[in-house]
């Protein structure tokens, strides 16, 4: 008898089905085209999917059970061998309602192309939305050579987001360009580098860039760069370096995110299943989903 046919076992994929009043959605961005580097993401919704049956839905430490959750899954966006400006009008148009119908919507990518189409579809006008991401990266690359991996943020300044409705934390050291830095204090976004996390508390860092997003903002988005980890404890993101989060910490990071009111849609990105070791990026994938239905669990409705 297999893990997910146990009665005795029961997980994160049994949740999964199609009730339109689901607490959470999931819809796959499997988006691989226009990366910096040669990558497999487009293959790591189906692979998140899959392990899913191997994440329990009961949290010994909090005493969580999330069994009696849902998850409403919309199964994959058909952007394969698509750009990121050709996949941003089918992501929008496919996030956009289940960013309407459910208290959250969990975006499985794909790399980070997908965020900018994520953040329109929770307000295309980008005047009520702040933009949190988890990442190493500033992604704040020229766009003049059009739109990649490396410059979601840079697009959606251009397109007309606030720079100071945008926080970014878990920056590493030697992994950005001084430009890159100058144009983040420009446009007055907040930057909390994976120092500023380590000396104040990753949870501290957080609540903050949350409260100043929501004293602004009537919606957040997240992305959750997978690369924010550190690269030796999460072989499957190929951006990572020395010196990043712990898988421990990005799970803290995810529930306390979760849990914010006015967060109604997130990223997973840049995982790369072809540079995996023993489904070590692909558990902790799928615990983020698990930290994200605690998360939502701890909110006041």
């Amino acid at each position: 008898m297999t893990v997910n046919q146990n009665s005795d076992w029961p997980s994160i994929a049994g949740l999964l089905g199609h009730d339109v009043a689901a607490d959470m959605a999931l819809i796959g961005a499997p988006m691989t085209l226009g990366s910096v580097s040669k990558n497999a993401c487009d293959e790591a919704p189906g692979v998140v999917r899959n392990i899913l049956s191997r994440i329990s839905t009961y949290d010994l430490e909090s005493e969580i059970e999330l069994a009696g959750s849902s998850i409403f899954d919309a199964g994959d966006v058909l952007i394969a061998g698509f750009s990121p400006a050709e996949g941003f009008a089918p992501l929008v148009k496919a996030i956009q309602p289940l960013v309407s119908r459910h208290p959250l919507t969990a975006v499985l990518g794909g790399h980070n192309g997908i965020t900018r189409a994520g953040v329109h579809a929770v307000d295309v006008a980008l005047d009520t939305v702040g933009v949190l991401t988890l990442d190493a990266h500033f992604d704040l690359r020229p766009t003049a050579q059009g739109l990649i991996n490396g410059n979601p943020i840079s697009a959606l300044l251009e397109d007309g987001l606030s720079g100071n409705h945008i926080a970014q934390i878990g920056l590493a050291p030697f992994a950005n360009s001084k430009a890159m830095h100058d144009l983040a204090k420009t446009e007055e976004i907040s930057v909390y580098t994976m120092a500023d996390c380590r000396e104040r508390g990753l949870d501290a860092v957080i609540s903050e860039a949350l409260d100043r997003l929501s004293d602004r903002c009537e919606y957040i988005y997240v992305d959750f760069d997978i690369d924010v980890i550190d690269r030796a404890l999460s072989p499957g993101a190929t951006g990572g370096r020395s010196g990043g989060m712990t898988p421990t910490e990005f799970f803290a990071a995810t529930r306390l995110v979760a849990s914010h009111q006015k967060v109604r849609a997130v990223d997973l990105t840049e995982f790369d299943p072809n540079s995996d070791i023993g489904n070590i990026t692909a558990l902790i994938a799928g615990r983020w989903l698990a930290e994200l239905l605690a998360g939502l669990q701890m909110r006041d409705w």
